[in-house]
């Protein structure tokens, strides 16, 4: 490449961060802007993210709240008015939140409705960091501060000296808890809001303490007032009014536990202790440029700089840590599977159908014990629900398909990572092929149809199903890697590497596509290359065409050879984006997303399609590999609010661009 292009080196840094003072190692935060992908909504997603304030995987992520509560866009950038700071576990606007609650400080007459107590504010005022934020609230002449550690956070609100003072705990409907303590000045709670996934007996429990006495205490249920220092029911929370000498801020220590009240209190005592707001930032600061600089960049702009480093943060957030230190240290967690408290760990927030294709894979390459405390933890899935988590958050959720989390695990142990019970997980992966699980998106939906006939045919009540087979095979592919890496029989070893040829089943080579097939082996009729949806996910043959990724060569020997291949990788930019979303009986946000970017019908919003124009180097073109790489980066990645092309989901949007920056994918 020529040197006006970045050029990136990996370096890792274990021994010399060891070995060099922490003022010598780049500050690099200031080159992440969480606000990217913040300027979305349900019609058109440019990233569908929020500013996360948090630590790498962190337990809990902060942020400002623009939307109402249960609105999956919780931070929206074209919003005007934020009406509080909330503790958020949200994996996807899609997923939507669990555990959430919120603060605010206000001046005046308190309000407690979201719409009536939220303030204007400007992003002329906001300062956004992956370990801090800060604001300035208009209608209550009040700046905000917070710096989060994985499970806990601390507050600085200066208030102007000449109005009262108050500060709202909204803990939020669908069952919720507050309790005041004046002589303490803190405040608990619970809060069971949640969007699926949980156990009857789910709770987030927090603990707030203020260095600032409460003179006034006020709680409120389902929007009602009273004088009562505890309340439970739908919708609860509390109201805290300070005194204090003028000039001075409020300080705010907030814990939180998936476990109980008791551990919130471990959990924030050992994260933050008696450290002071600027302490904790410096070490969140500190946090994160241990991971940035673990790739360190030269050449190129600031707006590649930021993002690359955004990109970097991105795919640092997810999967997130669900497990806590009790009071000896040792791990623990509360299962959002069958609602015990259990030792070991768990994570959770991730869809593997997403994050198998690059995400995991970076894992691999830099994060190796990590790798193997998230392996333990599918053990523990596992063991705890009887199935593997394909997407959690917390527990299982019925979105996406595939069981592609064979795949995390076959490329996990293959790449000699150990350290947890590889034989429990492929006792897993096994019981996966076989079976269907309790929802759709676990285990394999459409399992018998694709054991016995190869596939999963187009004319039976099972959705997506081309994309199965497709995705199924790639699965059945990884397993039969783990199954020789474990020296399985050869009878089992060979089922598997049969199975990895089904992809051949669904591809029509008169159209030159995948394509839906029926029972009787006939085609899909009539067929539409451009239909969204019916037999693919979130996509048309265009993309699932190129979902071998286990054998492009066999892919190119289908279609004919190279030539052709080419030809046809070729076609998917200069084909004009056209669609048809009957399907669905909507424009999706992810077609419009193929529509306005200007390459055909690549569709790189979308997961399916990331890997397509790397299959150029099989055709021994990689000129074309390049020249398309560099205008996905140039044109589709941005340092802007909206500088993400559709969803970020868990970081895999992210590491597309953060490998492709290296070179490789």
């Amino acid at each position: 490449m020529k040197r006006k292009f970045i050029f990136f080196y990996l370096v890792i840094l274990f021994l010399q961060c060891a070995n060099n003072p922490q003022n010598e190692v780049p500050d690099l935060t200031h080159y992440v802007n969480p606000l990217v992908g913040t300027d979305s909504d349900f019609f058109l997603s440019n990233g569908n993210t929020y500013p996360a304030v948090g630590l790498p995987w962190g337990m809990n992520y902060w942020t400002p709240q623009t939307g109402e509560m249960g609105n999956g866009w919780i931070y929206t950038y074209d919003a005007y008015k934020i009406c509080g700071f909330r503790q958020t576990h949200q994996p996807s606007p899609w997923i939507n939140d669990y555990g959430a609650f919120s603060l605010l400080p206000m001046t005046g007459e308190p309000q407690i409705s979201e719409a009536k107590r939220a303030s204007w504010f400007s992003h002329k005022t906001e300062t956004v960091l992956p370990h801090y934020y800060r604001v300035y609230l208009g209608d209550y002449h009040a700046t905000v501060e917070m710096t989060p550690t994985e499970r806990c956070a601390c507050f600085r609100i200066t208030f102007p000296p000449d109005r009262q003072a108050w500060l709202l705990l909204d803990a939020f409907f669908k069952g919720s808890h507050v309790k005041i303590f004046p002589e303490q000045n803190k405040i608990i709670g619970w809060c069971r809001n949640n969007a699926g996934g949980v156990p009857e007996n789910f709770k987030n429990y927090f603990v707030l303490y203020s260095d600032t006495p409460f003179d006034s205490m006020l709680t409120w249920n389902s929007g009602k007032i009273t004088a009562q220092l505890e309340t439970t029911g739908e919708h609860t929370g509390a109201l805290v009014r300070f005194t204090w000498g003028r000039g001075e801020s409020v300080n705010l220590r907030i814990g939180s536990s998936f476990i109980s009240t008791e551990q919130a209190q471990i959990n924030l005592k050992r994260e933050i202790g008696e450290d002071f707001f600027d302490v904790v930032r410096d070490k969140g600061r500190m946090a994160w440029n241990k991971e940035l600089n673990r790739i360190r960049v030269e050449g190129g702009t600031d707006a590649q700089l930021t993002t690359f480093y955004t990109a970097l943060y991105r795919l640092l957030l997810y999967p997130r840590r669900f497990y806590e230190l009790d009071r000896t240290g040792e791990v623990v967690h509360y299962s959002p599977y069958n609602g015990q408290v259990l030792p070991g760990y768990m994570f959770t927030d991730n869809g593997f159908w997403d994050t198998f294709r690059a995400v995991f894979p970076f894992f691999t390459l830099m994060y190796r014990e990590l790798n193997a405390r998230i392996m333990q933890g599918l053990v523990n899935t596992y063991k705890e629900s009887g199935w593997l988590p394909e997407w959690a958050s917390p527990g299982h959720r019925n979105c996406m398909i595939g069981s592609n989390s064979a795949s995390i695990i076959a490329d996990s142990y293959i790449k000699g990572i150990r350290g947890y019970d590889v034989e429990a997980l492929y006792e897993a992966v096994l019981k996966n092929s076989e079976n269907e699980g309790p929802l759709s998106s676990v285990g394999r939906y459409g399992v018998d149809y694709y054991n016995k006939l190869g596939y999963i045919p187009y004319d039976v009540d099972i959705n997506e199903n081309t994309a199965r087979t497709l995705e199924y095979s790639y699965d059945d592919f990884c397993i039969y890697r783990l199954a020789e890496a474990l020296g399985r029989p050869l009878a089992e070893i060979n089922r598997f590497k049969n199975r990895a040829e089904n992809y051949r089943n669904v591809f029509d080579s008169v159209t030159g596509f995948m394509r839906g097939k029926n029972t009787d082996g006939s085609w899909q009729s009539p067929f539409v290359a451009e239909k969204w949806g019916d037999a693919f996910t979130e996509g048309c043959a265009w993309h699932y065409t190129w979902s071998v990724f286990h054998d492009p060569q066999g892919l190119i020997d289908l279609m004919g050879g190279r030539q052709k291949f080419a030809g046809k990788l070729d076609a998917v930019f200069t084909t004009p984006p056209v669609f048809d979303y009957s399907y669905y009986g909507i424009q999706i946000h992810e077609i419009t997303e193929m529509v306005i970017a200007g390459m055909g019908q690549y569709a790189h919003g979308n997961q399916p399609v990331q890997h397509t124009i790397y299959l150029y180097n099989y055709t021994g073109e990689p000129w074309k590999a390049q020249e398309r790489v560099r205008e996905v980066m140039d044109i589709l990645y941005t340092p802007l609010p909206d500088g993400l092309c559709g969803d970020e989901d868990n970081g895999q949007t992210s590491a597309w661009y953060v490998f492709s920056a290296l070179g490789f994918y």
